[in-house]
């Protein structure tokens, strides 16, 4: 079936009539159906018929139904069909894990953001701002003095991770596990309205190189999507792959979505890409390598993420200058030195059994990845980096790229207070120095982008005028020493990781863009402010991000995709 020799509704029509059992194209669930078990089980019971139960089996369940000598009461359907009974039987029941399981099992690691520490954030920012503009010096000298160590362990960090050797590719050849010795491998992707990606990221899939049988691939769509189910009738989609509607509920973000499919996953492993992502063929494989030889608590790998249109606009070349900073260089050498990690949204692999074990993602963050990478590091587990691409579409206008980094520094916001609502617990769980780490991968990514414009420009005046402020010329001269100290080691914090990544990216054709790096990280400082407040009206809102409209592609990948004849297996995308 998952090679699409034989089509689902066939297969299981022929072993009813093998069992003598009836074949119930819609089977009505009763109330008694549990979810997940049902579904994984493949066995559900019934409401109003002459048969009890309704089975879907797989594998050593089916092989042990055909040995059993009893079958009566039972009725056969698809597994396709009894996964959407048991939606629509418990639909109340998977929004409402999805949306608050972390919350209900685990508050304390939860997101939790009340109006009252957003309005405290609120004063404390206003206060900086006018005490920078009624008393410039004074107040530039305080911050610094209270910010600057978090501002100094960032930049420590980063010029830390610059300094290891992080290759783009694996060092040695990887030993090729044979077929039959390699897991399940379940492929989790959250989509909606992606109809201009979604046929060129099942491509994608195909072309991985692991065995069809084993890819468990899962499609979350929301139920008021309608152009993406629209999408996928008609192309042929690969026989190994489910499509999974999420019951209507609140929050409408990515990991809710997740949280639904994540139950049902079947591998050993678990990967989550976005719709427009294209990772490498052998991306899963060498995953499968680097878990095995990795100790248990490695709970997670995370993948290269680099940018394939490039070359749309301006705006896309500083992007990608900024991914190969960020996955190239900086969380390979955070991974190398035992930091915690804020996770990139997407190719990062899992161990199934400790990703239900800390309940999934966030739903009411939006961005669960950074979320999940700090509450990964508090519960005792590592991230270690993946040594494979993964190729990503960036926003190629000012007005996208602002509404994705604006949700993007919200969520930052959210993450930040959320895991230091109880800072000596953290510190606990972390030690001191992976503590110090989580502060500035948090607070420090907020609060530079924050005050960075001011700092900047206050920094650079205090060394075209004397600072009347300190009349003492010892003070004087040890505070433009600190505003020095700071502003030249950030500045190679920023330069040394990115030059570094367009080396190891081989792309040194946007070292010249490098000059417009203060500027582009100026407009991260406007979608902070935007995210802050954006956190005040509309904390939960996702900020989605527009596929498909690249106009270049570094690996020839823009296409349009022409409609191929209908399936021959019919797939069902209609709300439960």
């Amino acid at each position: 079936m998952r090679e699409r020799i034989v089509s689902e509704d066939d297969f299981y029509r022929a072993l009813a009539a093998e069992l003598g059992c009836p074949f119930v194209a819609a089977p009505h669930l009763s109330s008694g159906v549990r979810y997940p078990d049902s579904i994984l089980a493949g066995l559900a019971p019934m409401a109003g018929r002459k048969a009890r139960f309704v089975a879907a089996p797989r594998g050593r369940a089916l092989a042990d139904l055909l040995k059993a000598r009893s079958r009566r009461q039972l009725a056969i359907t698809t597994p396709t069909k009894l996964r959407e009974a048991a939606f629509e039987a418990q639909s109340p029941l998977i929004a409402r894990r999805a949306a608050h399981d972390l919350a209900d099992k685990a508050p304390q690691l939860a997101t939790d953001v009340s109006y009252g520490q957003i309005a405290v954030l609120f004063v404390v920012l206003t206060l900086i701002v006018f005490g920078l503009g009624f008393a410039p010096g004074l107040s530039t000298g305080i911050l610094g003095a209270l910010m600057g160590p978090l501002f100094l362990g960032m930049i420590v960090l980063r010029i830390a991770a610059a300094s290891l050797n992080n290759p783009v590719e694996p060092e040695e050849q990887e030993l090729r596990i044979e077929d039959a010795d390699l897991p399940v491998y379940t492929i989790i992707a959250a989509l909606y309205r992606e109809k201009r990606v979604v046929a060129r990221f099942l491509e994608a899939l195909t072309r991985l190189d692991y065995p069809v049988a084993k890819l468990d691939i899962k499609l979350v769509l929301e139920a008021d999507d309608r152009e993406t189910p629209e999408a996928l009738r008609s192309i042929e989609v690969p026989g190994n792959v489910e499509i999974l509607i999420a019951p209507p509920g609140g929050p409408r973000t990515k990991p809710r979505a997740l949280n639904v499919a994540l139950p049902l996953a079947r591998g050993r492993y678990t990967v989550i890409y976005d719709a427009e992502d294209v990772p490498d063929p052998g991306q899963l494989r060498l995953a499968i390598s680097h878990f095995a030889e990795a100790p248990p608590n490695v709970a997670c790998l995370q993948a290269r993420l680099t940018i394939d249109n490039t070359d749309d606009t301006w705006l896309t070349r500083l992007f990608t200058i900024e991914y190969a900073a960020l996955f190239d260089v900086f969380n390979p050498g955070l991974a190398d030195i035992g930091s915690p990690i804020a996770l990139g949204g997407t190719s990062n692999h899992f161990r199934t059994a400790v990703l239900r074990t800390i309940y999934g993602w966030d739903a009411w963050n939006v961005t669960e990845d950074a979320d999940l990478g700090i509450r990964l590091a508090r519960l005792g587990y590592e991230v270690k980096d993946l040594p494979s691409s993964t190729l990503e579409e960036a926003p190629g206008t000012l007005r996208l790229w602002m509404r994705q980094r604006t949700r993007w520094m919200k969520g930052y916001v959210q993450t930040a207070v959320s895991h230091t609502r109880k800072p000596w617990i953290m510190l606990r769980q972390l030690g001191f120095w992976r503590f110090s780490g989580a502060l500035a991968l948090t607070w420090g990514t907020v609060l530079s982008a924050l005050v960075y414009p001011l700092f900047t420009g206050l920094y650079v005046a205090s060394w075209l005028q004397e600072a009347e402020q300190f009349p003492d010329m010892r003070w004087t001269a040890a505070f433009n020493a600190y505003a020095l100290t700071l502003f030249v080691s950030g500045m190679a914090s920023v330069f040394i990781p990115a030059c570094m990544a367009l080396h190891r990216r081989k792309l040194w054709r946007l070292m010249p863009w490098l000059l417009l790096l203060p500027l582009y990280y100026g407009l991260v400082s406007v979608a902070a402010w935007r995210g802050l407040w954006e956190l005040a009206i509309a904390p939960f809102r996702w900020n989605k991000t527009s596929h498909g409209l690249a106009r270049t592609s570094r690996a020839g990948l823009v296409q349009k995709h022409q409609a191929k004849p209908a399936v021959t297996r019919s797939v069902n995308t209609a709300p439960p």
